[in-house]
């Protein structure tokens, strides 16, 4: 087992990162829970798989799970799905010093994570990540939201989580569109800042995506590595330096935004899309090589994620698109940072980027 220390000033936790780790739910919190009920959130499709392992290892510790189980998608993650599980928080009597279990996916742990941080003012929860891109990004770091009409995750808040426990077990179930849209936050952590994990991947990407468990471990491993140095840095996104990880996110979340936040485009597929433009972007404007981007592109399109904007057949142009990126959440004083590359392995935020002329290059994209 992997062990991962998040430091933060006085809010340190840590990650766990192995097998069967769900199946000893129980004997890893420990004093975490305090009480003899347990409440439990998740979606009915991890419930199916994963609800008799987490009520055998807390029933053997004397304890009762008490669970809220959600549809899957990112519906859940709205008003009236916090309304709900806040509502049920407070029927279970859920206290300051309570954990809440986040068991399934970046919706469950961002729907739970953003309840826990406004239930009285703040509780506690733990992270139970059952998808790779919860367990290399969503879980690790205490970004909580949930979206709203005018785009995703704007309504939230930075809540740590008090222990997040990885188990690898738990990817065997994910169907296989799910595991690669979770590798494309994995390819992210080797663009954005590590061009010898790049290299890694490019040679064992085929066996992390088959979930052999060396090359799964070391991959979630060295992800959530990467993103503990730079939460540890900037925990809240002030410096800059966090925002690396949004890389490919500006142009994944327009696309997300054009396809409804619908399963027509995982945000994990998203993400893959917005790195390829992210990167030909770059070489638009003479910051890499073309065949840097054409670089990054191939390793995304190996993974057998989404490589080419004009596959995806939206009935839109490049100003619709760039429209979506004015809710971004990067925007600061009328103006949107885009995170750009000069490298593989160096990432940057660029300050003087015109969304007419990102419009432009998206319409050529386009096709």
């Amino acid at each position: 087992m992997a062990v991962i220390p998040v430091e933060l000033a006085g809010r340190s936790y840590e990650v766990r990162i192995g097998n069967d780790l769900l199946r000893n739910v129980a004997g890893q919190c420990g004093d975490l829970l305090r009480k003899q009920r347990v409440p439990v959130v998740t979606d009915a499709n991890v419930a199916a798989h994963w609800r008799d392992t987490i009520e055998a290892s807390l029933s053997a510790a004397g304890h009762e799970a008490r669970w809220h189980v959600v549809q899957p998608g990112e519906g859940a993650k709205s008003w009236q799905g916090l309304q709900a599980l806040t509502d049920w928080m407070l029927a279970e009597g859920v206290e300051r010093g309570d954990h809440v279990l986040a068991l399934g996916g970046g919706v469950i742990g961002d729907l739970t994570g953003f309840a826990c941080a406004i239930l009285k003012r703040g509780c506690g929860f733990i992270q139970l990540p059952t998808t790779l891109l919860a367990q290399v990004d969503s879980s690790v770091g205490g970004k909580t939201a949930i979206n709203t009409g005018a785009g995703k995750n704007l309504i939230g808040a930075f809540h740590q989580p008090s222990l997040v426990l990885a188990d690898l077990g738990a990817l065997n179930t994910l169907p296989d569109r799910e595991m690669r849209a979770g590798y494309a936050e994995v390819i992210k952590y080797g663009i954005l800042g590590d061009a010898e994990f790049f290299d890694w991947l490019a040679e064992n990407g085929t066996a992390v995506l088959a979930r052999e468990p060396d090359s799964l471990e070391h991959a979630v491993a060295t992800s959530v590595a990467a993103k503990a140095r730079i939460v540890a840095e900037d925990e809240r996104e002030t410096s800059g330096t966090r925002a690396l990880l949004n890389l490919g996110h500006t142009f994944g979340h327009a696309l997300e935004a054009e396809t409804g936040f619908s399963d027509r485009l995982l945000h994990g597929e998203g993400v893959a899309l917005g790195m390829v433009l992210a990167a030909r972007y770059s070489a638009r404007r003479g910051l890499i090589a073309s065949e840097t981007a054409d670089r990054v592109a191939s390793a995304i399109a190996a993974s057998g994620l989404p490589s080419e904007l004009f596959e995806l057949g939206l009935a839109c142009d490049g100003r619709t698109l760039a429209g979506h990126m004015l809710h971004d959440k990067k925007m600061d004083a009328g103006t949107l940072p885009f995170l750009l590359i000069k490298n593989v392995g160096e990432a940057f935020m660029a300050h003087d980027v015109a969304l007419e002329d990102v419009a432009a290059f998206l319409d050529e994209q386009l096709g």
